[in-house]
């Protein structure tokens, strides 16, 4: 190959898609961190606001949850926590406490979480656990002490 092969290699429009990067989706990444003081929260925010991509940092400390909004990859937001801070760093595992069927089967219930949430556990044994069916939640009231009308047979 010579000198005009290369230089057309490098004007080629018919493989331009391949040779770019695709970009990044913007989102909202949200990443547990244990914080105690305002040292440790003042490091954890500084550790990403410099990060290309990233247009807010919101950091609650009382939570331990950081939140990166930007163009980002959200394994890189965590490998860079974690390597400028030298803490644990994990994504943020909780969902709120509405959203699961079984808020306190094993394995979601957690009580490190922060009020009002609960893990987020995809495990088939939570979610072999069924809801009561309506005619069963109408028998076993039917004799219930709080509502002593509710019983015609007595």
């Amino acid at each position: 190959m010579g000198a005009l092969d290369h230089v057309s290699d490098l004007f080629d429009c018919s493989r331009a898609t391949s040779r770019h990067k695709k970009r990044k989706q913007f989102q909202t990444v949200e990443i547990k961190v244990k914080m105690d003081c305002e040292g440790c929260e003042r490091k954890v925010k500084k550790s990403v606001q410099g990060m290309k991509g990233v247009s807010q940092v919101d950091v609650d400390r009382k939570a331990n949850k950081l939140t990166v909004i930007g163009y980002v990859d959200p394994g890189k937001v965590v490998a860079r926590v974690a390597h400028r801070t030298g803490k644990k760093v994990e994504l943020w595992p909780y969902v709120p406490y509405d959203v699961v069927a079984h808020p306190y089967a094993p394995g979601v219930y957690d009580k490190k979480a922060p009020a009002g949430y609960v893990r987020n556990a995809e495990d088939p044994q939570v979610s072999q656990l069924a809801r009561a069916s309506s005619t069963e939640v109408r028998y076993t009231t039917a004799f219930s002490d709080e509502n002593p009308a509710a019983c015609s047979i007595m």
